[in-house]
């Protein structure tokens, strides 16, 4: 029964978020999301541990001090900010800013993931306060959190439309800066 109801629940996430990466113009990334949900490595534990209310990886994390289904999901998500830790040179870690895509596509998560936990209780604050009730123990870059904070505070207060308005503002000038800065490397070597 735990199958068939984690099977569900995988769904309706994936649904959401495709819906949300639409909005924000991310088709490829809405098509691609969470792929890895279905891989035996996450999708048996999703099952084992299926609670309905909170994700899988929670209970699994509690019986064992560890999610193995969240090391493999966020080693192969890029939308996950954990996805984007590396070293410095001594070897202590750093977070490293998120690249625009992935980082649009962590919002349809968080928004699509607050949507099926919540259920009929989601309201555009969901995510905020999620994000809120842990942003002082994430280890996140400074950047990339700041700017996750102002995007759940404008659906928060302003609703989805205005966001993902400004969202896919933000994608399109980013793209911008980034075809500008490839211009300058290409002319820089000639």
């Amino acid at each position: 029964m735990k199958f068939f109801r984690h099977l569900k629940t995988v769904t309706k996430h994936r649904r959401e978020v495709r819906r949300n990466c639409f909005k924000a113009g991310l088709i490829k990334r809405g098509l691609l999301h969470d792929l890895s949900k279905f891989s035996p490595s996450e999708f048996i534990p999703g099952a084992r541990y299926y609670q309905g209310t909170r994700s899988p990886q929670a209970r699994e994390r509690e019986l064992f001090g560890y999610s193995a289904a969240w090391l493999h999901h966020k080693g192969r998500n890029k939308h996950h900010f954990e996805y984007w830790t590396d070293v410095d040179a001594l070897g202590t870690p750093v977070a490293v800013e998120m690249p625009p895509v992935y980082f649009a596509e962590m919002i349809c998560d968080r928004i699509g993931a607050s949507k099926v936990y919540k259920g009929k209780d989601y309201t555009n604050s969901s995510p905020l306060e999620y994000f809120a009730a842990r942003k002082d123990r994430l280890f996140m870059h400074e950047n990339t959190k700041k700017r996750l904070e102002y995007f759940l505070t404008l659906l928060s207060e302003k609703g989805e439309k205005v966001m993902f308005a400004e969202l896919k503002s933000y994608l399109k000038s980013a793209k911008q800066e980034q075809k500008a800065a490839k211009k300058a490397v290409k002319s820089n070597k000639m």
